[in-house]
This record gives structure tokens, sequence and C-alpha cells, in this order.
């Protein structure tokens, strides 16, 4: 896949660490110029140092995606630096707080809704606008969730969450279809990240998390950051509107939520 996106330019948010950040790294080894936002300005130039020590180009941009603003500002940096946007990948989200339902504080609901939905709806409203400015065309894949697919208790605005990013996926497929833009989510279930470790890091729970994966392990950060570029390159060119499930067999298994 070496230079299979040469001169291509990628939005990657959320690309500080975990998946984001080895997704990042993959666009590049596939020829793109990249752009990486987070609110964590340190590890977002380590993403970037990275990049450009396997060759690529690219830079960082401190945004909070739940900020109309900061997110009208993320586009139009990267389009006065590299003159269009080709891809993004709406990966910025957090885990939240997971407690039942009638313990949660609506500033947690808040905060969680703001960053993971709304912050993908503000993404594509400013990739999309973009995008069609330039004509049309290009490949946006959102990060959702096994979860948005099946219910979690003690998880319900996280779940809650990326049930809506899949809603809102499928809308603005049908809403760009016609003008070349395809809209994708990506569904994985655990991976190994700093946010799994959050939350399943503890022995008891780590166990019974890893038991509701039939294929025996998580999932790697590498995995999902190749069906990303994939699901943005021409080989994925009929595909929109779709959620493709990485999950190790977690959704079919017996043990599987719902």
């Amino acid at each position: 896949m070496e230079a299979e996106l040469k001169g291509k330019v990628a939005l990657v948010t959320g690309g500080t660490s975990g998946i984001g950040r080895t997704t990042a790294l993959a666009f590049a080894k596939a020829g793109a110029k990249v752009v990486v936002s987070g609110r964590r300005e340190k590890e977002g130039n380590e993403t970037i140092e990275a990049i450009r020590g396997a060759g690529g180009d690219g830079f960082f941009v401190k945004s909070d995606v739940s900020q109309a603003l900061q997110v009208e500002k993320l586009i139009q940096t990267l389009v006065d630096h590299f003159g269009r946007l080709d891809m993004a990948f709406n990966n910025a989200g957090i885990e939240g707080v997971w407690v039942p339902i009638v313990r949660q504080e609506e500033s947690d609901w808040d905060r969680t809704i703001g960053i993971n939905l709304k912050g993908v709806w503000l993404c594509l409203k400013y990739e999309m606008r973009q995008m069609l400015m330039q004509g049309g065309g290009g490949a946006i894949v959102n990060m959702a969730s096994v979860t948005g697919l099946a219910g979690a208790a003690g998880a319900a605005a996280y779940s809650a969450s990326k049930h809506g990013v899949i809603g809102l996926t499928k809308s603005a497929a049908l809403e760009n279809a016609r003008s070349g833009i395809r809209i994708n989510a990506v569904c994985p279930a655990v991976v190994e990240t700093e946010m799994s470790d959050r939350l399943f890091g503890a022995p008891k729970v780590h166990q019974i998390i890893l038991n509701s994966h039939p294929i025996g392990r998580f999932g790697r950060p590498e995995e999902i950051a190749e069906a990303v570029v994939w699901m943005c390159s021409d080989r994925a060119s009929f595909m929109t509107g779709h959620t493709l499930v990485l999950d190790g067999g977690f959704l079919a298994g017996p043990n599987a939520p719902g």
C-alpha cells in the first residue's frame, strides 16, 4: 500500500495516541500528507515526529472538536497549509464515566455527548463543506464502536454517543452520495490502547472482557488503522454509509451484550 495515497491530504482528530496516532502514521506511510489534531499538544507533536521520522509530512493543530470555532479554524488551517482536504478520520473521543444511569452526572453526559457525538457532527459539517467547495469527492471515516450496535450496562452515555455516530454516518452518506464524498464508520471492540487499559485494566475485569472476544485477544491499533486507510482509498470506492465491525467475534459470541 506504499504511496497509494500520494498527493492526498488526510486529517486525523484525536491523533495524540492509540488508534488515532497509529492511523495518522498509516496514512503517512501510504503517501498522504497528514494533519493531526487533539487537545494534548505534546502528544500531538510526538505523533508528527513519528510521521516525519517515517519520511512523511504533516503538522499538529491543537483543537477541541466539541467547539465549532475551533473545528472551523482547524479545517481552515489545514487548507491554508496544504490547499485541500481529501480524507478524514473523525476519531476524537472519550470514554466518560462508566456508572449506572441513576448515578450519572448530567455534566458527564454533556461532556461525553459533546465530544463523541457533537464533535463528529461538527467535523463532518466543516469537512464536507470543504470537500464540496473542492468540487466533491473525498472519504471520511467516523469512529463508532461495537457499543454503537449493542448496549453496555454502565456505559449509557458512551453507548448513546456511538449509536448517534452511526446514525450521523448514514445520514451524511446519503446527503453526499452523488457528490462523490464517501462516509463510513468503523466499529471496533476492545483495542489495546490507553483507554482500554483505564477501563479494563483490573485483572478480573480484563479476563471477563477478554472472554467476550471469541478470537481470544483484544484488537491492535494497527488492525483498525489498516481498515481506516483502506476505507479511505479507491479500493473502497463503492462503500458508503457502512459500519465496518472489527471485533474479534464479539457481537457474534454468546457473551455479546443485548
